[in-house]
Parts: structure tokens; C-alpha cells; sequence
């Protein structure tokens, strides 16, 4: 309904509001008349953020025990109770109502949409870094992973209570059990030495996120951006015109009718939900990284599978940086660099700094680094930092020769 210079003007006047009276404001506005115009109905002290001015972390307990159905490893530091919902793929996610606990053998990117749903998760694979651990955490769910047996012990429809309030153990009991919830103000919490950077990938989270002591974000995942904002192969809208799936070409072509460059709905949102991440935590750092799909993962988005290799193991196949100057994907990445340029230099958010995956030899660092760099992302110009994962033996064994194209590792 807005174009981009709309949008900047409402952004201007309510910078102006807000530095006038000196305070957070509600302001409502319009668009109207014969010529669109923008007008300004009226501005009012915002309340909830003015009230609430400390961010309150919640401790539970249980208060009586109960009959343990199963356990697995917890994550979330809550108590929830609700009815179990037992999903055995993601064609029976209509069955999940909100609030309810789902159950499931384990998740991937497709069930994102219903997860936020969920009051809690339970699986029966995974660990603390399975995709259910990770979404669980950022949308404030509990999760209970890798029980190995939670589809079999808990009947669909029963009621349970879900406690991972000992950290890390997460325990599911059958009924409704009694807890007491305790308020802690996170303002009173005294800096620690040691900087406390957070894991994030979903950026509606992010702004509740910021609120808690934080160093900043020292890893944002490129990809769950791209399964969950966009959800299409970035190749199959570069090569629109080349899609031989006609299914998937209209459903391509129905999620980006209003652009004509399909190319860059993919740069458009790809920029826009990482500058949510970035203006979240301005001016801390936040550490991008670049995509780490797998190839059978790539060829789950729509459009996908004319694009991508059929691997017998994915997990140490066209993955990370090898696929960044591949013919395969080296159009696609340029368009992540594409977007990661708008960001720094169009948005100013130059606290975003950037890291590569799986990057497996010298040689290739420095292939992907000249990618980079003819997309207008070059080290250290701009205040830009370029980060590489530690994950595989290479990396260790050559620390010091890597440690001369880049400004810091992450250790995966």
C-alpha cells in the first residue's frame, strides 16, 4: 500500500514526534484524498514499553510430582501444560490448534509456520542443536528433544505438563501439574566479562530479544531468513523464465507478482529481514552467516529440485563456501552479497559483519572472498569483518593460514 519514500516520510515524522515530546509515542496516521497524500491524526504517550521499562525473566518450579511419561533434552527454562497433539508429518499440521503441545518424531524448516503455534514441543530425535531446540527457543516455546519414545508413550488428545525448568533436562508428565512462576528484573543483573553474544534466526523475535543483557548476535543463520521470509530457490527466481515445473512457476509467480525482477524479491526480503536483526541490536555486532543449506535442504524450497545435486550425503557434500563459486549457486550468492551490501551501506547498519560456512581449503576461502569482493563486500572497507567456521579438521590443522583471510572464527 506504501512505496519506499512513503515509508521514509512516516519514519521521519515519527522521529520528529518522538524528539518533540522527548518520549516513546503512539502515533496514528492516514492516507488520503485525490492525491494520496499522508497526514498525521494524532500522537499519544506510548504506555506499554514506558510502564514496563525492565525486561522480567520468569523461573518456574513444581510444586508437586508427578507421573514422568517420558524425558529428553530440555530447552526453554519453563512449565506448560495443554493438550498433546501427535503430528506425523507436516500435512496433518491443521490438526494443531494454538496452545497446544506438539509431538512429533522430529522437524525441519517445513513445519516452521506451525511451531509459533505450539505452547511446546516434543520430539523423538534430536539434540540441544536440532532445528525443534533452535525454533523452540526463539519463539518462546519449551521443547523437549530426543526422547526417543514420546510418539509412542503419549496419546493424542491427553493431557500433560511439560517442565524443562532444570535446565537441561526436560521431563513430560502425564495431567496437569501445579507450578509456581517467579519474576526476575534482568536490569539488576550485573555485566559479565565474558561477552554473552546470542544465537538468532528469526527476526519478529528480535526485538524482544535485544532487551535481555546481550553482547549482541554472534550468529544469525542466512537460511532459516530464506526458508521462512522467502521459501523459494534463489536460482529458480534468477532463471524464472527456465522453470520447467509449471506448478511450482505459479506458485513462484503468485508469491512475487509485484515483481517483475524475480531476483530481487529474493535480495528485497533477504535485506529486510536481516536489517530487523541489525537495527534490533544497533550498534552491537551481528554476525551473519552466509547460507549453509544442504543440498537435499535447497532442493525442499519451491522450485528447488531442478537446481540442486542429488548427493548421498549432503551433511559433507555442495555445501557452504564450495557452493559460492560454483556455477550451480554462484548467482545465487551474489545475491546474498547483493543484500547483505543494501544492508551496510543503504541501511547503514554496519554493525552487521559476515561469516562463511564450511569452508574447507584455503584456496577455496579465497575464491569465495573474490565473489565477495567484485559484489561490492570487501574486507575491511566499510568497517566490514569477514568470520569463517571452525567445524572441520581442515580448519584446525590451517587456523593460522585461514587466520590471514579473515577477522575471527566461530567454533561450530
Amino acid at each position: 500500500m506504501l512505496n519506499d519514500s512513503e515509508i521514509i516520510l512516516l519514519a521521519e515524522w515519527a522521529c520528529l514526534i518522538q524528539e518533540h515530546f522527548k518520549r516513546h509515542m503512539d502515533i496514528e496516521w492516514a492516507k488520503d484524498g485525490p492525491e494520496g497524500e499522508l497526514y498525521i491524526l494524532q500522537a499519544r504517550p506510548e504506555t506499554i514499553h514506558n510502564e514496563n521499562k525492565h525486561t522480567i525473566f520468569k523461573q518456574y518450579s513444581l510444586t508437586e510430582k508427578g507421573k514422568a511419561i517420558c524425558k529428553g533434552a530440555g530447552l526453554g527454562n519453563k512449565i506448560v501444560s495443554g493438550k498433546a497433539r501427535i503430528l506425523h508429518s507436516t500435512s496433518e499440521i491443521s490438526k494443531l490448534n494454538i496452545g497446544e503441545i506438539l509431538v512429533t518424531e522430529r522437524t525441519d524448516t517445513d513445519w516452521d509456520p506451525i511451531l509459533k503455534k505450539a505452547a511446546a514441543i516434543i520430539t523423538d530425535q534430536g539434540g540441544r542443536t536440532s532445528h525443534a531446540a533452535i525454533v523452540a527457543r526463539e519463539v518462546g516455546a519449551s521443547a523437549v528433544v530426543g526422547t526417543g519414545n514420546a510418539t509412542k508413550t503419549i496419546l493424542d488428545g491427553q493431557i500433560i505438563t511439560v517442565s524443562t525448568a532444570k535446565g537441561n533436562e526436560g521431563i513430560v508428565y502425564d495431567g496437569k501439574l501445579p507450578w509456581d512462576e517467579k519474576e526476575i528484573d534482568l536490569s539488576t543483573i550485573k555485566k559479565t566479562k565474558t561477552k554473552v553474544m546470542l544465537i538468532l534466526a528469526h527476526p519478529d523475535e528480535a526485538f524482544g530479544y535485544s532487551f535481555l543483557p546481550n553482547d549482541g548476535v554472534g550468529l544469525m543463520r542466512m537460511e532459516f531468513i530464506i526458508s521462512n521470509s522467502i521459501g523459494i530457490h534463489p536460482m529458480a527466481l534468477k532463471h524464472f523464465n527456465e522453470i520447467s515445473d509449471e506448478k511450482s512457476k505459479q506458485k513462484i509467480e503468485s508469491l512475487t507478482i509485484e515483481y517483475k525482477d524475480k531476483s530481487a524479491f529474493f535480495i528485497n526480503k533477504l535485506a529486510e529481514s536481516t536489517a530487523k536483526m541489525a537495527a534490533a541490536f544497533y550498534p552491537k555486532d551481528v554476525i551473519v552467516r552466509m547460507s549453509d543449506f544442504k543440498s537435499n535442504e535447497y532442493a525442499g524450497l519451491i522450485g528447488g529440485k531442478q537446481f540442486e545435486p542429488e548427493e548421498e550425503n549432503p551433511m559433507i557434500g555442495f555445501r557452504g563456501a564450495s557452493r559460492y563459486y560454483h556455477p550451480l549457486y554462484k548467482e545465487a550468492f551474489e545475491m546474498e552479497c547483493q543484500a547483505m551490501k543494501i544492508v551496510r551501506e543503504e541501511m547503514g547498519f554496519t554493525n552487521v559483519k559476515l561469516m562463511i560456512p564450511f569452508c574447507r581449503t584455503i584456496s577455496e576461502a579465497e575464491k569465495v572472498i573474490e565473489v565477495m569482493k567484485t559484489c561490492g563486500l570487501k574486507r575491511g572497507e566499510n568497517e566490514l569483518e569477514l568470520y569463517v567456521m571452525i567445524e572441520i579438521p581442515s580448519n584446525a590443522l590451517l587456523a593460522e593460514e585461514f587466520a590471514k583471510h579473515f577477522d575471527g572464527f566461530s567454533i561450530g
